[in-house]
């Protein structure tokens, strides 16, 4: 059974998709940027601030489903400029807590953002996998 994530808080999509999908027990995060979800306005002008914006939009995202942060078992990073690993990884490592997430890091042709995020979390034992 899948099960589309929505909810009071979270970015309308742009396309034709879900903000996220919950199967077998996972929940399946589409992109995230650091965009605000009411305005669609980007905050952040580095990657810094946009790392922390796209992770808090992640996290929006993984709440409604039923997870936070601490369930996330692997993470898709994409940079629109590569020379910004460095700083990308310092600001992602205060943001996830040991053991970190199996994660992918590339650089990627984005339009106006910084970085995005995509994951996939396992819903909390509590929660079953239906």
């Amino acid at each position: 059974m899948r099960l589309a994530v929505d909810g009071p808080g979270l970015s309308e999509p742009g396309a034709p998709y879900s903000p996220a999908i919950i199967a077998g027990g996972f929940v399946f995060v589409s992109g995230q940027a650091s965009i605000d979800p009411m305005t669609h306005e980007v905050f952040g002008n580095d990657i810094v601030s946009q790392t922390n914006g796209t992770v808090r939009n992640l996290e929006k995202v993984l709440n409604a489903a039923g997870c936070s942060l601490n369930d996330v078992v692997k993470i898709n990073a994409y940079l629109a400029d590569i020379g910004d690993f460095e700083r990308f990884s310092r600001a992602y490592s205060r943001l996830f807590a040991e053991p970190r997430p199996a994660r992918t890091t590339v650089g990627a042709a984005l339009t106006g953002i910084l970085v995005e995020i995509d994951c996939i979390a396992r819903l909390p034992d509590s929660k079953g996998s239906k």
